[in-house]
């Protein structure tokens, strides 16, 4: 089976949203390379959909001013500019639904927040509380709309706790909502072997980033959109399975249609 790491909530039922499996795992070759248990299936819960996605980039901290990170940042966002306009996109249409059909989205804008700085230990409820502060008081950002995610990304050397787990020990991003309005990433940098792969530094980012981003997509409030009670959302099923995409590599996503990842 593929392996997925699960945060203490996800003890409980899967029809609860919290328990929605909703991480890149760590890389695990020996689990990735099995099947899954059950034959995937991604079933619509009547939830939302991220149609025509509008990705805000958020890079938290002074680092990613200096050195190497100023290039990876630069990177991610040009990654963003490709990918959202993409065959990765088109790809995801067919999980459109009658009223929501799921098309190419664009970057709205980027912003490096220096103030707070992170920890060296950040936890998601910080990163909540975060954006909720920055959407408040920040005009640089965007207010919320039904097709706005924000993506943050955490610096070299800070770990991110979630749900009991830990990045770089359980998962390398994940995905999530506050409420019903508010759709977020959270991508810690890629700082160990388990969150790299076997791969380039930025082709495990652009990896992992595509991920969360299809399952924010299809699933932006975890569990209440495409879903599978056993395998999870629509990256799990493939995770750490990728191919190149113009010069940047993206994971497979999981195909009701191909029955397959594509």
């Amino acid at each position: 089976m593929l392996t997925k790491i699960k945060d203490q909530s996800e003890k409980m039922p899967h029809h609860l949203h919290k328990d929605a499996i909703r991480i890149v795992p760590l890389h695990r070759p020996d689990a990735q390379a099995l099947a899954p248990p059950a034959t995937p299936k991604l079933t619509y819960r009547n939830g939302p959909l991220i149609t025509s996605v509008e990705v805000f980039t958020i890079f938290w901290g002074t680092s990613w001013q200096q050195g190497l990170l100023t290039e990876v940042l630069a990177q991610m966002n040009q990654f963003f500019d490709f990918v959202l306009t993409s065959s990765l996109m088109d790809q995801l249409s067919e999980y459109s639904v009658p009223g929501q059909s799921i098309g190419h989205g664009k970057r709205t804008g980027t912003i490096t927040l220096t103030t707070p700085e992170p920890s060296v230990s950040v936890t998601d409820q910080t990163i909540q509380q975060l954006l909720q502060r920055e959407i408040s008081s920040n005009a640089a950002f965007p207010q919320p709309s039904p097709n706005t995610l924000y993506f943050v990304f955490l610096p070299s050397g800070t770990t991110v706790v979630q749900g009991g787990s830990s990045s770089c020990k359980q998962f390398c991003g994940y995905h999530d909502a506050i409420g019903d309005r508010i759709f977020y990433a959270v991508m810690p940098f890629p700082d160990c072997s388990g969150c790299l792969g076997g791969v380039a530094q930025l082709d495990a980012l652009t990896s992992t980033t595509s991920h969360e981003l299809c399952e924010a997509i299809t699933d932006p409030i975890p569990g209440q959109g495409w879903y599978d009670d056993v395998n999870g959302e629509i990256g799990d099923i493939c995770a750490w399975k990728s191919k190149q995409l113009g010069k940047y590599a993206v994971q497979l996503e999981w195909s009701n249609q191909a029955d397959k990842c594509v």
